[in-house]
């Protein structure tokens, strides 16, 4: 007899994708972005990090299938931690919590 939860595995890497299309923009590791927190529901991260600018470092699905990017602070002087994966050091934010920077902004 087969074990039904064998594919299944709680610790198992969540699945890492190289891009993602979310309402006509393309997002992918190494694109900086202005974070933009949903205003609603958020919490003390959201209000300390909204305006801040990042660098997506990747970009996770989850089991349920919504997408994540993970982002480290341009202004983070440990930010190589959160490359890492390092707790404290990256951030998790959905493609709509977001914005890419154009040119312009990429100072």
């Amino acid at each position: 007899m087969s074990d039904p939860f064998s594919a299944w595995d709680p610790l198992e890497q969540h699945k890492q994708l190289e891009k993602v299309l979310s309402a006509g923009i393309e997002f992918k590791p190494g694109d900086r972005v202005r974070l933009r927190p949903r205003s609603a529901g958020g919490d003390i991260f959201d209000i300390v990090l909204r305006g801040k600018t990042a660098t997506i470092a990747s970009i996770e699905q989850d089991f349920e299938n919504r997408i994540h990017l993970a982002v480290t602070l341009d202004d983070d002087p440990g930010s190589d931690l959160g490359i890492d994966g390092k707790p404290g050091h990256r951030f998790f934010f959905s493609p709509e919590e977001v914005e890419i920077l154009g040119d312009e902004d990429r100072s």
